[in-house]
């Protein structure tokens, strides 16, 4: 248990999930070729969740005082288990997720996809050591690693198997994908600032220079609020152009209730919250909605199978 709670295996599950479901939901249900075989597939989300799991690893190394004050309950590194035992899984996940990196490159031949994982891997490590006490710049670069991870489905699944015959169909279904990327990119920035907010105190005491500690967790909070409008005002549109306009009603419908509603609550109480416990509810009803907002995946192409 000790180890699960040091790689945040919730959120490793729900990446996974996100993965697979994009591909079995999705893409296995298009008239398409894919360039991955099930096992090779199955290979690609090994890595991102290992590579993940990685990050989460360095993360909690670098963030054992921080933790004492904003979760000291959830503090594993130092206590239950080693920073020495901690730094050698951190090596062995990297090492393994970006060996299964360089496998699937090859099997696409495109060898130098392989520097993506290094990337990634890159990217999670300054995060925990320097970008995250960056004001902004730290919220960014998670949301855009999780966005990622949509979009290196189309990279090896898709991208290698376009040619002159398919490429307006491959070009469609890589589209959407970058829909979602985006949509998880600003829902996840969103949650990463409001998460700022929550661990303000101990980010204080360790001279991090996160928004809440520069603004006030107040005026933050308004922020997050004009923040949380775009992707209500995005899906609006997107709603009336795509699922209205196809007669995707179930898919409208799924999109109001799941996604648009909790985001509108989201907005309501933003503005009046105090406390870290109303913070950390916010914070899980993000989770939720990006849950939710890539589950619709699935209800549309359900939809569209039930219309036809």
């Amino acid at each position: 248990m000790k180890y699960l709670k040091l790689i945040r295996y919730q959120n490793l599950l729900m990446l996974a999930f996100m993965q697979i479901l994009f591909r079995y939901g999705f893409l296995k249900l298009q008239n398409i070729p894919l360039a991955l075989a099930d096992w090779q597939y199955g290979l690609l989300v090994l890595s991102t969740i290992l590579i993940a799991a990685a990050g989460y690893v360095i993360n909690n190394i670098f963030d054992q005082e921080t933790d004492l004050i904003n979760k000291p309950s959830d503090v594993v590194v130092g206590k239950s288990i080693s920073e020495t035992a901690a730094y050698n899984i951190y090596v062995a996940l990297n090492i393994t997720g970006v060996a299964i990196g360089f496998y699937l490159s090859n099997v696409i031949m495109r060898p130098g996809f392989a520097t993506l994982f290094i990337l990634i891997a890159a990217s999670l490590y300054f995060y925990s050591t320097t970008l995250k006490q960056i004001m902004i710049l730290g919220n960014v670069v998670v949301a855009l690693v999780l966005s990622f991870s949509v979009i290196i489905i189309g990279v090896f699944d898709i991208f290698p198997a376009t040619d002159v015959g398919n490429r307006a169909q491959m070009a469609s279904m890589f589209s959407i994908l970058l829909d979602y990327a985006i949509f998880a990119f600003i829902i996840n920035f969103i949650r990463e600032i409001v998460k700022d907010i929550e661990d303000a105190n101990g980010d204080y005491n360790q001279g991090m220079k996160t928004l809440p500690i520069a603004i006030g967790t107040s005026r933050t909070a308004k922020v997050v609020f004009a923040l949380a409008l775009i992707p209500i005002v995005l899906l609006l549109i997107y709603i009336n152009n795509y699922f209205v306009a196809y007669n995707l009603y179930i898919a409208t419908l799924y999109a109001f209730v799941f996604v648009l509603a909790p985001l509108f609550y989201f907005i309501a109480k933003i503005i009046t919250a105090k406390t870290n416990k109303e913070f950390h509810h916010l914070s899980a009803v993000l989770k939720w909605i990006l849950f939710f907002g890539i589950l619709s995946i699935l209800i549309i192409n359900l939809n569209i199978k039930y219309n036809a």
